[in-house]
């Protein structure tokens, strides 16, 4: 005959916890059976490191794929990322893609610029954009194409750089049909005294009436944005040393300085000069490799038919 093990009633089971345990029992409520009656909640230094290093980990995912920013870049450039809580960086995304940027340009930008991170978006960037619409004047489809252009422009100061600069190229001729679009919103980055002004005195300098370097600059916007030792200073030596060039050409044809001097404008002129031809600037330097070599060929072959 099997006989049944008689257990004794919960109550009468006795339960040893370590001291260190003792104040972490809580008791459930509404127990029911089946449940235990008490749960160990352990709040311990171990507890909260695990729990900021998976928050932490969530930010990183977050930067690296979601957005594809460089997130070491980004802790080293701004370090505040590292304490900044997820939401505050999604706020950043909100805020750019409201104005028309999708996922991949959000991360271009905030990868570029990773201080824009832990930005208030209210203070630091809607009134940028409040600025392009509605002193700028650059229609709203247009906003995000300026700030793919020139992200720059989002951690620029409104009242040190970006309207003083705007004042500056207006007062220049930027108005009407010449005023700043979305192509052009770089030249409200650059500095008037030390970027702008500058270029302006550097092409007077060369002989030019001011008139004459507004109408450039107006039809070339792209002259105020380069450098004057890197690019203006070379293009002029060769141009009127090498090419014995007239200031008026230059005038009328002020895109040559948006060429590569090296790869385009050596290599031409050298060509025209080999077999003793010429073309105006802007008849040598707009056309194709392709059209160029055709042209080139054409030409040549008229002048043997001519000396026969």
């Amino acid at each position: 005959m099997i006989s049944r093990l008689q257990l004794p009633p919960p109550s009468c089971f006795i339960f040893f916890f370590p001291p260190s345990l003792a104040g972490s029992l809580k008791p459930l409520k509404n127990p029911s059976f089946g449940k235990p009656r008490f749960t160990l909640s352990l709040n311990t230094q171990f507890s909260d490191r695990s729990d900021s290093g998976l928050l932490f980990r969530e930010k990183i995912l977050y930067l690296e794929n979601h957005l594809n920013v460089d997130s070491r870049k980004a802790f080293r450039e701004n370090p505040h990322c590292r304490s900044a809580s997820l939401s505050t960086l999604k706020s950043v995304e909100v805020c750019l893609s409201s104005m028309g940027l999708d996922r991949s340009a959000v991360g271009r930008v905030l990868d570029m610029y990773p201080k824009l991170l832990t930005s208030n978006p209210d203070y630091d960037i809607y009134p940028i954009f409040d600025f392009l619409l509605n002193e700028v004047q650059i229609p709203f489809p247009d906003i995000h194409k300026s700030i793919i252009r020139c992200p720059r422009i989002l951690v620029s100061d409104l009242d040190h750089q970006l309207r003083p600069a705007l004042k500056f190229l207006r007062d220049l001729g930027f108005v009407g049909l010449k005023a700043i679009t979305c192509q052009t919103t770089l030249l409200l980055v650059s500095n008037v005294e030390h970027t702008l002004l500058p270029k302006i005195q550097f092409l007077e300098n060369l002989g030019l009436s001011h008139e004459d370097v507004v109408n450039m600059v107006l039809r070339s916007p792209g002259l105020l944005t380069y450098s004057i030792q890197n690019n203006l200073v070379p293009k002029v030596n060769y141009f009127l040393g090498d090419m014995k060039g007239d200031l008026l050409e230059l005038k009328s044809f002020p895109q040559y300085f948006s060429f590569n001097l090296e790869r385009k404008i050596k290599p031409r002129h050298r060509s025209l000069v080999e077999h003793g031809l010429s073309l105006p600037l802007s008849k040598m330097l707009k056309v194709s490799d392709g059209e160029f070599n055709a042209w080139l060929t054409e030409m040549r072959c008229r002048s043997l038919m001519a000396d026969r």
